[in-house]
C-alpha cells in the first residue's frame, strides 16, 4: 500500500483487520443461511458467532499451508468445538475473498464520495466568488478571449459532478456478492443460501459467475478512480500554469515557515498541484491492470490476484489522499485579480479581433476580405507591439465600413462576459448578490 499518502479512514477499509473481519462476517451469514435450509442445525448458530479471528495463529498457518483461506479457516475454527464443521460449508475461497472484497471497495467509494462532496462545496463557494473576475481565456496558452475565473471554477465543478456519478455507477457495480462455489455452479451451495447470504450482507447476487465475481466490475471501479484523478491533473495543470512567474493569476497555498527550495529561498512552487498530477499517473496504470484482469483462463485463474492486492488498495488510498489535497489547494487558493487585468492588457488589444472580424461583415463585408485587413493589422501589432486599436483607426480599408468612435466602442472587455451570470445559472450556481 501506499503508507506515506494513507489517511486514517480508507487505510482501515484496506487493513488486514478489516479484511479478515469480513471473510468472518461472510463465514457465518453462510452459516445462518444453511441454517434456514436446515443444514446446519440453528441451535449452533449461537456458537457459531462466537468464532474469533486471532492473527498469530492465521500467520502460524499462513507458513504451514501457503494458503490464506486455508490458514484463516484453522485460525477461526481453533476458537469454535465441533460445529466449526460447518465453517466454509460448500464454499471456495473466492467466495469468500470476492465478497468481501465488494465489501472493502464500498466501503472505499462512500470515502471517496464524501471527498467528492467536500470539493463540490470549495469549487461552489470559489465559483461564485469569481463569476466576475475577469481573466484572459488562453486556448493553445497563447491569448484567446476573455472568461471570468468563476466560469473556470464552474466547468471544473460540473465535471467533478458528472465524477461523482460516475463513481456511484461504479459502487453500484461492485456491490455484489458471490456464494456459488467452486466454478459457480452452486453444486455444493444452492442459490437460496447466496441469496440469503447477500441479503444479509446488503449485496445484490452476481446472477452468474464462475469461480470469481467478474473482473470487469473491478475495471469499471479503477478506471473510474483513474478518470476521476485525471479531472484533478487537469485542474491541477491548470493552477501550475496560472502560478508560473510569468503568469502569476493564481498560487497555491504556501504557508508560514514552509519552503519551496533548499537552495532559493525565494521559490514558491506549485509543489501540491504537482503531487496531485504525478498521483494521477499512478491511478491510469493501475486502470490498465485493472483492464488486463478482465481475462482469465477457463473458469479462473490467479493471475489477477497478486495485482489486485496492490492495485484496489493503492487506488483507492491514492485518489483518497489526492482529493484531500486539491480540496486544500481550492480552499486556500490565492487569486489574483489585478494580475489578471494587467494580463488581459499584454496583446496590446488583439483579443478584440473578432468583434473587429464580426463588426466589418455586418457592414456588408465579404468574411474572407474582411479577416485578411482584421489579420494584416494584428501581425503587425504582434510584430511591432502598438496597439491593435491605433492601426485600425488609421487603416482606410476598416474606417471606411467603421467610423472611429464605432470601432473604439468594440474594446469593450464587459462583452466577452456579458453572459456569465446565465452560464452560471445553467450549472445551479445562481447568487443574488448583485454585480459590483
Amino acid at each position: 500500500m501506499i503508507e506515506r499518502y494513507s489517511r486514517p479512514a480508507m487505510k482501515q477499509v484496506w487493513s488486514e483487520e478489516n479484511k479478515f473481519a469480513k471473510w468472518l462476517q461472510i463465514e457465518i451469514a453462510v452459516c445462518q443461511a444453511w441454517a434456514e435450509e436446515d443444514v446446519v442445525p440453528r441451535g449452533d448458530i449461537p456458537k457459531l458467532q462466537k468464532a474469533r479471528f486471532n492473527m498469530e495463529r492465521y500467520e502460524y498457518y499462513l507458513k504451514q499451508t501457503h494458503h490464506d483461506v486455508t490458514a484463516f479457516l484453522k485460525a477461526v475454527g481453533e476458537t469454535l468445538g465441533e460445529e466449526s464443521r460447518f465453517i466454509h460449508f460448500g464454499l471456495t475461497s473466492s467466495d469468500i475473498m470476492d465478497t468481501a472484497l465488494s465489501l472493502q471497495m464500498i466501503e472505499a467509494a462512500n470515502i471517496l464520495n464524501t471527498d467528492i462532496k467536500a470539493l463540490l462545496q470549495v469549487l461552489e463557494a470559489r465559483a461564485i466568488e469569481h463569476r466576475h473576475t475577469i481573466m484572459m481565456g488562453r486556448t493553445h496558452g497563447v491569448h484567446a478571449e476573455p472568461i471570468t475565473f468563476g466560469l473556470k471554477l464552474a466547468l471544473w465543478r460540473e465535471e467533478m459532478l458528472r465524477n461523482r456519478y460516475r463513481l456511484e455507477e461504479a459502487r453500484k457495480t461492485i456491490s455484489v456478492g458471490k456464494i456459488s462455489g467452486a466454478v459457480g455452479t452452486h453444486a455444493t451451495v444452492p442459490p437460496s443460501v447466496e441469496e440469503k447470504t447477500c441479503a444479509a450482507l446488503g449485496l445484490e447476487v452476481a446472477s452468474i459467475s464462475n469461480q470469481i465475481i467478474q473482473r470487469d466490475r473491478h475495471a469499471q471501479f479503477v478506471t473510474t478512480l483513474a478518470i476521476i484523478a485525471s479531472s484533478l491533473e487537469k485542474f491541477a495543470t491548470e493552477i501550475r500554469a496560472l502560478q508560473k512567474t510569468e503568469v502569476r493569476e493564481v498560487e497555491e497555498p504556501f504557508e508560514p515557515g514552509q519552503t519551496g527550495s533548499s537552495a532559493m529561498p525565494h521559490k514558491r512552487n506549485p509543489e501540491l498541484a504537482e503531487r496531485v498530477c504525478g498521483l494521477a499517473r499512478l491511478l491510469r496504470g493501475h486502470a490498465v491492470t485493472a483492464m488486463e484482469n478482465i481475462a482469465l483462463w477457463h473458469e479462473r485463474d490467479i493471475s489477477h490476484s497478486s495485482t489486485e492486492r496492490i492495485i484496489l488498495p493503492d487506488s483507492c488510498l491514492a485518489l483518497d489522499y489526492t482529493l484531500d489535497k486539491f480540496t486544500y489547494i481550492m480552499k486556500g487558493l490565492r487569486v489574483y485579480p489585478e494580475r489578471m487585468k494587467q494580463n488581459l492588457e499584454l496583446s496590446h488589444g488583439l483579443i478584440f479581433s473578432q468583434r473587429v472580424l464580426l463588426a466589418l461583415i455586418e457592414h456588408g463585408l465579404d468574411r474572407q476580405k474582411a479577416y485578411a485587413i482584421v489579420q494584416r493589422c494584428a501581425m503587425q501589432s504582434w510584430e511591432t507591439g502598438a496597439p491593435f486599436y491605433d492601426l485600425l483607426v488609421v487603416d482606410g480599408q476598416v474606417t471606411s465600413s467603421l467610423p472611429p468612435s464605432e470601432l473604439k466602442s468594440l474594446f469593450d472587455y464587459g462583452y466577452f462576459v456579458r453572459y456569465a451570470d446565465e452560464i452560471m445559472g445553467r450549472v445551479g450556481l445562481d447568487n443574488p448578490t448583485p454585480r459590483c
